[in-house]
């Protein structure tokens, strides 16, 4: 009976999936509010159905007495996420329904595999989940109401580059590179929130002027955040700064010289940090050749292709493969798991779906007036769908593995909360948008109004 519910739910998960994700790009043609308000409900109902499933399917293979701890737990992930849906429509009526249910949606994803490969982490993750996305509702509004955020340019400059000093003088090594903060049992990242603060610096700075003195001190400040992290091996961090910056630098100043300088730059530090850094050259060999190095160098990718693999595309079935073989897997190569357990086209869809918040965000800073917070929401986009091409392109041997997260699904409790944070700034956007549109509607009226008295006024004269 076991055999035959995980077989089933195989192609179940699949089609969840499926309808969820043609629904993120079928909804935004729609026309009648009525239906789109429908293609949001769906999509929240698809991630409720995948979760009740995941928990079915993980209660048929699990003994009786860990059950009720096992059921007790989904319970509470639905709950925690539909609470999250409900007030933060409740708190905020205008925001953006596509990001609200894509976050809770790739949130719920990342809750069953953590769930599968080790309950006392997705117990971890759940309880930073929950604090997280309750001090996330304040972020909205004060974005909406906070034309302060503009000028605390050096500020953030600043409490970031502290931040990342501490991480290269106090921080533990892993992995070759320092990444954390740990006190006691209390691990912290600051390089995941100080990505937040970065483009926020480099937003407010482009903002206030583009001239080459101006530049020049907002770029020396800005090659000193990832000359930071280069310091302290966070290679994979210091390509997201890198990438972050040259973006927002050339739509401030629309000017491709300093665009192709930076990339020359940028190509100039990867081969000196190849040359500097062992772990980057055990990195580049294990991509280059992972096969003829599968007991040392290459034990970490040549698992996770095998993984993907034996996925094919339907999967092996949740809790039927062996992801527990792939070193760092719940943060890593999260996405290895998935695609071994779920198969190709439910990865292919989460893909699509990281996809659809990418050009959510990189839409709402084409819409967004304001330029300031149109540079923040472009530079949140980037590190976002940066972010993902990393770790994705890291677990099919597309790219070298930069050891970063799969944004709100890997384990990681800093880079679940810099990923809500980040959500609910965009929605903050999302939301100061509108509040454009609306004023700009009422100017219109307003003038509409004043040309008619005027012709009103002709008319009675002639």
């Amino acid at each position: 009976m076991t055999s035959l519910i995980v077989e089933l739910s195989k192609f179940v998960f699949i089609l969840f999936i499926a309808m969820y994700t043609f629904l993120s790009f079928s909804v935004l043609r729609k026309k009648n509010q009525e239906e789109i308000n429908h293609g949001w409900r769906v999509q929240n109902l698809l991630t409720v159905l995948i979760q009740v499933l995941a928990c079915v399917v993980l209660l048929a293979q699990t003994e009786q007495e860990g059950q009720e701890k096992l059921l007790l737990f989904f319970l509470f992930q639905i709950v925690l996420l539909q609470a999250a849906v409900f007030f933060t429509r409740v708190l905020y009526p205008g925001v953006s329904r596509l990001v609200l249910n894509h976050m809770c949606f790739l949130m719920a994803v990342g809750f069953i595999m953590l769930t599968r490969l080790s309950y006392d982490k997705a117990v971890r993750q759940f309880q930073i989940a929950a604090v997280a996305l309750a001090l996330s509702m304040l972020i909205p509004v004060l974005i909406r109401k906070g034309a302060f955020l503009q000028k605390m340019s050096w500020f953030y400059g600043i409490a970031g580059l502290l931040l990342l000093v501490a991480v290269s003088f106090f921080g533990k090594t892993t992995s070759g590179a320092k990444l954390a903060i740990v006190l006691g049992s209390f691990s912290f990242q600051p390089s995941e929130f100080v990505k937040i603060s970065f483009v926020l610096f480099a937003a407010a700075r482009l903002v206030r002027s583009t001239e080459f003195r101006e530049l020049l001190a907002t770029t020396v400040m800005a090659g000193i955040h990832v000359l930071v992290l280069v310091v302290s091996r966070d290679l994979g961090g210091a390509l997201l700064f890198f990438t972050a910056y040259l973006v927002i630098f050339y739509v401030a100043t629309k000017k491709p010289l300093y665009f192709l300088g930076g990339l020359g730059a940028g190509c100039g530090a990867a081969f000196a940090g190849y040359h500097l850094f062992s772990h980057v050259r055990v990195r580049v060999l294990a991509w280059t050749d992972p096969f003829s190095v599968i007991d040392k160098e290459g034990y970490q990718i040549t698992q996770s292709l095998f993984a993907v693999g034996t996925g094919h595309w339907l999967g092996m079935g949740l809790n039927q493969g062996m992801p527990g073989k792939i070193p760092v897997v719940e943060q890593d190569f999260i996405f290895s798991a998935i695609s071994e357990e779920f198969g190709g086209i439910f990865a292919i869809c989460l893909i699509l779906i990281c996809m659809s918040c990418f050009i959510m965000f990189i839409n709402i800073a084409m819409q967004i007036k304001n330029v300031f917070y149109k540079y923040t929401a472009l530079g949140l986009g980037i590190l976002y769908g940066f972010q993902v091409f990393l770790t994705v392109g890291g677990a099919i041997r597309f790219i070298p593995s930069t050891g970063v997260t799969l944004p709100l699904v890997s384990y990681g409790g800093s880079s679940l909360t810099a990923s809500i944070m980040m959500f609910a700034i965009i929605q903050g956007m999302y939301l100061l948008k509108e509040d454009e549109a609306i004023q700009s509607e009422k100017e219109r009226a307003a003038k509409s109004k004043i040309r008619k008295n005027r012709k009103k006024q002709i008319g009675k004269k002639s």
